[in-house]
């Protein structure tokens, strides 16, 4: 059974196949995923995690490859290697294309939806190389992007990011791959306060549209008129201070129970974008002087020597215990590598940003991942 007239957040709206090509692809990418490593055996809609597994009270639908995109993203993640290779040799780091082409790598950095924090190059970086890199699973080939064909196989669905500044790093990279794919294609933009849409039209009236939704915290923070209090308020109680990852867990989980009440997955598909690390901190990998400012290269080997942030076991932990299916793209460790990719100082605004990421560059490995736990 094919998804059709579905709807999701991050995505919204499942992959239909409109065209002859995609059987040809989906062929390909059913053999390099065959390549993956055998799995444990879960239920159909399980979702792992450091807290366990939950089963889901809700059986989804099967894609064009018999596979749910539970099983799709399970694949996916399990494949996920973190090797940097040079694109000198082929093995290139750039989610787009594997040695691109010049004109590609201009169409992206003159694209128009880059905001001048993460426009790197605009704002006198001297270095390229860090453009010039893919990231190759261990395990299996990713799938190319192939923005026209993401067009076309989400013709008249929407896709809205919802989240802070990492979002908005993420939504304007998927609106620079797609629109370096169709450079002549018609686009609408809109920008109206804390909501911000792309569609893209074009002769095929592809009708697909990206939405961002600005919002900095997934639980608001309420100031009364008595000023700012400082206080933590869970429901059941006040308290003046918290440990932060405990903070972090009760705003998670407060997310996660929204999930359960008002998601339909038959209607709606949620993909969690993962932990984005940053790189003020040099001594996390051996370097304690440093930190993202004049790096040029990423990490080598498949291991962050800081290890894993402490969130992400939190953020396993939610996950593990929501009942509708929600999508976790796996992006932390392979980005932790890529202390290369910062803003740095090259960017709008004073300071150092090792927070945020170069546009083009890492976001659009974290939609490549997107683009393939959906096609395949």
């Amino acid at each position: 059974m094919a998804f059709k007239n579905v709807r999701a957040v991050i995505m919204d709206g499942l992959r239909q196949k409109v065209h002859d090509d995609a059987e040809e692809r989906d062929n390909v990418v059913e053999k390099e995923i065959k390549k993956c490593p055998p799995a444990q055996h879960q239920e159909d809609g399980a979702m792992a995690g450091s807290g366990g597994t939950k089963a889901r009270q809700v059986k989804e639908p099967s894609g064009p490859n018999g596979r749910t995109v539970t099983q799709n993203v399970r694949l996916l993640n399990r494949c996920l290697g973190n090797r940097f290779m040079d694109d000198k040799r082929k093995r290139s780091y750039n989610s787009l294309v594997v040695g691109r082409s010049k004109s590609t790598a201009t169409l992206l950095q003159w694209c128009p939806f880059i905001d001048d924090e993460f426009n790197c190059q605009k704002f006198g970086r001297p270095d390229t190389q860090y453009l010039k890199y893919a990231w190759q699973p261990d395990s299996c080939n990713l799938p190319r992007f192939n923005g026209v064909d993401f067009l076309m196989s989400w013709r008249g669905k929407k896709i809205m990011f919802v989240g802070d500044s990492l979002s908005l790093n993420m939504w304007e990279s998927l609106s620079c791959m797609i629109h370096a794919s169709v450079p002549t294609g018609k686009t609408t933009s809109v920008n109206q306060d804390s909501l911000h849409s792309v569609t893209f039209e074009a002769m095929q009236d592809y009708g697909v549209t990206l939405f961002m939704y600005r919002t900095p915290y997934l639980v608001d923070i309420a100031q009364e008129s008595v000023g700012r209090m400082g206080l933590y308020d869970d429901g059941s109680g006040l308290y003046k201070d918290m440990n932060r990852l405990e903070a972090y867990y009760k705003g998670m989980s407060t997310w996660a129970k929204w999930v359960d009440l008002n998601v339909d997955p038959a209607k709606t598909r949620v993909f969690f974008q993962g932990i984005s690390p940053t790189h003020y901190q040099g001594r996390e990998w051996n370097q304690p002087k440093k930190n993202c400012y004049g790096e040029a290269e990423p990490l080598s080997g498949s291991a962050y020597p800081g290890g894993a942030p402490p969130a992400v076991a939190v953020l396993n932990k939610v996950l593990s215990t929501i009942e509708k299916p929600v999508y976790p793209l796996d992006i932390t460790t392979l980005s932790q590598l890529r202390k290369d990719a910062h803003p740095s100082i090259y960017g709008e605004g004073s300071g150092t940003d090792c927070s945020h990421w170069c546009l083009p560059g890492l976001p659009d490995t974290w939609n490549q991942l997107l683009y393939a736990a959906l096609i395949m």
